[in-house]
Parts: C-alpha cells; sequence; structure tokens
C-alpha cells in the first residue's frame, strides 16, 4: 500500500467519476422496501476490553435518515487514555428485509477517505435479494471521515494548491516544495482537529467497529471490505479474531510491505493497467495515442514530462498542471468502463486543451463546480497512512529509488517513487502503527484479487491470503480495481454462497 503522496485505495474512485462523467454509478436494482418497523437493538453482554465498558454498553438513540437507519456513537480519542477526549462516528443501517434477522454486515469501501454510509446505500442496491434478507446492511464511517467527525485541514484553495504540487520533483527548489506540502498538511490537521489529527490510524477505527458490533448486539463481524477496506478488516481479525464472523476482502491490499515496495507495487498495477488500456484503444481507429500500444504508452509519459513544464489551459482560469493529469488519467483507470474517457481527456490535452482531464482530477478529490469539495477523502488518506507506516526514508534513499521506479513504470513510476517520501515529513508521531497480521483463531478468511487491478496489484492479495491464518484466496481475472463490483458472475455467486449461508469459496476459485 502507498504510504503518501498516492492514489486512493478506493472503490470510490470508480463511483466519483461514473457519477461526475458518467452521471451513473452502477446498474443497480431497485431499492428494496425495509423489512417493517426497526427495533433499537441491545449491547451484546460480553465483557469489554478494560476499561471500555461504558463504551460498549452506551445507549443509542436512532433516527431516520432516508430509507435507513442512523445513530453517532461516542469512543474515545485515544483508546489507551479511555477517560480522555471522545469522538463521534456516524453509523447507518438498513434493516434486513425480513423480519428477526439476526446478522450484520458492515461495509467499508476503502481509502482511507471513502463514505462507508455512503457504501452502504450503494450496497444495498446492489447485493441479492438473498444477501438482503439475511443481514441488515451497516456503514460506519471511520473516525475522521465522511460523517464521524471528520478531520479539518486545509482550506479548498490550500488543497487545490497542494493537488497541483509537482508529484515528480526536478530540482532542490521543487523537492522542497513537495517535502513543505507534506508537512503542511499535517500542522493543518493539528491546527483545526486537535488531537483526533493524531488518532486516526487503521488500528484506531478497528477498535471502533468493534464498539459499534457489539451496540448493534451482533456477537460476531461480519465484513465486506473493499480495497483498503481489507486493511481495515484484516486489523479488526487480527485483534479481534474470535469476534470474525464472515468476511471477505475484496481488491486487497498488503499491509505488509513498507513504504517503498508499497508504492513499488502500486506503481507496477497501473502501469499494467496503462498498458491493458493502450492494447484496447489501439484496436480503435480513433485512438489518441495511436495503434502501437508501446509507443502509446509512452506518449502517455511524455505527456506527463511536457505537463512539467509547461501546464495547459484547463478553463476557468486553471491550468491542467502535472499533478492533477497525473490523478485524472490514474482514475480512469479503476473501471474498465471509464477508458473511453480516458480517450477523451488525452485526445484533448493532446491538442493543447487540458479541460477534460481537469475535470477527471477533480472527480477523483470530489472537487465541486463552485472550488468546494465534497468530502475529505482526499486529505485524510495522507493522515491515516502516515499513521500506519513502518518507515521513513531519506531523501537520498529516495532518490535512489527512482530509476527502479521509472523503469517499472515510465508513466507513474517517478511520482510514486517520490511519493514514498511524504511520510518523513508528516508532523504528527504514530501511537498505533499497524501489527503483524495473521488473525489467528479466526474462521475462514475469503480474499479476492483481481489479475490486473491497478491500485491493489493481484500480488497483494495473494499475500494477504498466505499471512491471513485463515485466509482462502479467490482470483478474478480480468481489468479494473475491486471483483465483487465488476459484476462477473462466478464472484458474485461465490460471495454470496459464503455470505448467506457460509459456504466458503474452494481455496484456488478463479472466475473469468
Amino acid at each position: 500500500m502507498t504510504r503518501t503522496r498516492t492514489l486512493l485505495l478506493s472503490v470510490v474512485g470508480i463511483a466519483v467519476v461514473a457519477l461526475v462523467v458518467l452521471g451513473v454509478y452502477l446498474v443497480a436494482k431497485a431499492a428494496p422496501d425495509d423489512g417493517g418497523d426497526f427495533a433499537a437493538p441491545k449491547p451484546v453482554a460480553t465483557p469489554a476490553p478494560a476499561g471500555l465498558s461504558a463504551f460498549y454498553t452506551q445507549p443509542l438513540s436512532f433516527e431516520d435518515c432516508g430509507s435507513a437507519r442512523c445513530t453517532w456513537v461516542k469512543v474515545p480519542v485515544d483508546y489507551a487514555d479511555p477517560k480522555g477526549e471522545t469522538t463521534r462516528i456516524r453509523v447507518k443501517i438498513h434493516p434486513a428485509t425480513s423480519d428477526g434477522a439476526t446478522r450484520s454486515l458492515f461495509v467499508n469501501p476503502g481509502g482511507p477517505g471513502g463514505s462507508a454510509l455512503d457504501f452502504a446505500d450503494t450496497m444495498e442496491s446492489t447485493f441479492a435479494a438473498d444477501v438482503l434478507k439475511t443481514y441488515d446492511i451497516v456503514g460506519v464511517d471511520p473516525r475522521g471521515v465522511g460523517e464521524s467527525s471528520p478531520l479539518k485541514c486545509l482550506s479548498d484553495k490550500q488543497f487545490d494548491a497542494f493537488t497541483e504540487t509537482d508529484p515528480d520533483p526536478d530540482d532542490p527548489a521543487e523537492v522542497t516544495a513537495l517535502r513543505r506540502s507534506m508537512t503542511e498538511l499535517g500542522r493543518a490537521c493539528v491546527k483545526h482537529s486537535g488531537s483526533l489529527a493524531a488518532h486516526v490510524s487503521t488500528v484506531e477505527a478497528a477498535k471502533d467497529m468493534d464498539v459499534v458490533r457489539a451496540l448493534l448486539g451482533r456477537s460476531e463481524l461480519d465484513w465486506f471490505g473493499a480495497s483498503y477496506g481489507t486493511q481495515l478488516g484484516a486489523v479488526y481479525a487480527d485483534l479481534f479474531p474470535d469476534k470474525v464472523g464472515r468476511m471477505v476482502l475484496d481488491g486487497a491490499v498488503d499491509p505488509s510491505l513498507d513504504s517503498v515496495e508499497g508504492s513499488f507495487a502500486q506503481a507496477t498495477g497501473f502501469q499494467r493497467a496503462i498498458e491493458a488500456y493502450a492494447k484496447d484503444c489501439a484496436k480503435q481507429e480513433s485512438c489518441p495515442i495511436g495503434s502501437d500500444p508501446e509507443v502509446g504508452v509512452q506518449k502517455v509519459a511524455d505527456l506527463l514530462q511536457q505537463l512539467d513544464a509547461k501546464p495547459l489551459p484547463a478553463g476557468n482560469g486553471r491550468q491542467l498542471t502535472e499533478g492533477n493529469a497525473f490523478y485524472g488519467i490514474a482514475v480512469t483507470l479503476y473501471d474498465q468502463k471509464t477508458w473511453q474517457y480516458l480517450s477523451q481527456g488525452l485526445a484533448a490535452a493532446l491538442k493543447g486543451d487540458g479541460s477534460v482531464l481537469q475535470i477527471l482530477s477533480d472527480a477523483y478529490f470530489e472537487r465541486q463546480e463552485d472550488g468546494s469539495y465534497k468530502t475529505n477523502g482526499g486529505q485524510v488518506i495522507y493522515a491515516v497512512s502516515c499513521l500506519d507506516a513502518k518507515d521513513d526514508l531519506t531523501l537520498s534513499e529516495t532518490q535512489t529509488q527512482v530509476r527502479r521506479f521509472q523503469k517499472a513504470s515510465p508513466v507513474f513510476g517517478s511520482a510514486l517513487a517520490w511519493g514514498a517520501l511524504g511520510c518523513t515529513d508528516w508532523p504528527i508521531k504514530a501511537t498505533s502503527p499497524l501489527p503483524t497480521i495473521d488473525a489467528k483463531g479466526a474462521p475462514p478468511i475469503v480474499v479476492i484479487g483481481t489479475t490486473r487491478d491497478p491500485a491493489t496489484p493481484y500480488e497483494s492479495a495473494e499475500a494477504l491470503g498466505s499471512q491471513l491464518d485463515s485466509g482462502v484466496l479467490v482470483t478474478r481475472e480480468g481489468d479494473g480495481h475491486t471483483a465483487y463490483l465488476s459484476g462477473n458472475t462466478c464472484i458474485v455467486k461465490a460471495i454470496d454462497a459464503y455470505l448467506v449461508k457460509g459456504v466458503v469459496p474452494k481455496a484456488g476459485l478463479t472466475c473469468k
């Protein structure tokens, strides 16, 4: 997993492009009716971790939020000081469509920074009827994210400048600017969010999930996590193996990788994706990068270098920088259905018009037409990732890695190599770093990898599947980020059988 100036590890990337560019996310079924009156759950009568009884037994007050029910849950900012400051996290429940359902499926789209509340809405209109009969669908925005006491850092204009910072510095002044941008972001988080800025790690978010599990009256946590949501789920399984129910980790992250190797894995994944796009594009007469895929990929790399030297006009007084083009290209690679918009963006940029790639970059960060940002996902990703980070790099170590990364990915390598440096400059000390994960004692955990997944390369799924003591690897052969939402019938059938009946997929199952 890339720890720093990075690419969102989230199915949110797909949703954003679809909503902004396509006008739809998925061709989904109409939302089912609720299962009748909603009975407020009673906490599970089991011992809470030491010092946390008040949180595990707190009363909840539910309210309508559309067709769902919502509530607030209070948790300690610092689990090492449960009598200290507290924060609130937001919970949304879509009740099961059958009376008397006894399971709750927690869903998380990744990021870190993606809204689980929104993802719960998406999955409630996507899961098959049998899944919806079996489970309440639960979204919990992790601490600092979405509606859960969202971390406040840079202003909208300041974040504009952050995203425009050259991700591939060419001289000492640009290196200084890149490093300063990370330090200033971290300081802004502390200034505007106080102590919470130091306590948005994955470990702390996983502990919050256990509080919610207990308050919803469930003895086990059933989990569907996509992308970074696989890391959050895996950490939960490691912390609470005896509380794991049916767990699906789709588009898996390898939490064992350090900053360099996590960045390198992502560079490799996105390079595979741009090469797959170029091969597909080459079959079309109108392909903006030509009929030779290898030459086409180089044209994309050359475009980024040209933008580094001279940004393109992008409309409304804005200019398309190399940094914005980097994100605008990357976001279209999350889903094969959005490759056509990459072609449009490249065609325009190669003619001197940066507006399409700028729109795609804005979509990636959920930047709205008025210049505001719909969510804080583009900022909170750094806060979480740097608190999870296992190592710090020196400038010289980063410079040594650039050539290796460039060789692996002429398009994305340099920026991701420099990105691995970022947490070195993060001003907030980590107190809850990621554990070494094996989740020994947990029941079977299903790990899904897609062979040409750009954001979470297939090798990461293989690695997580082997690290988990009870991991079961399922493979989807194909393009795009994550598998279940791709519509692959084989994947959906296997996962639905697991969720509904507890039938664990055969280890090594491959779906084409």
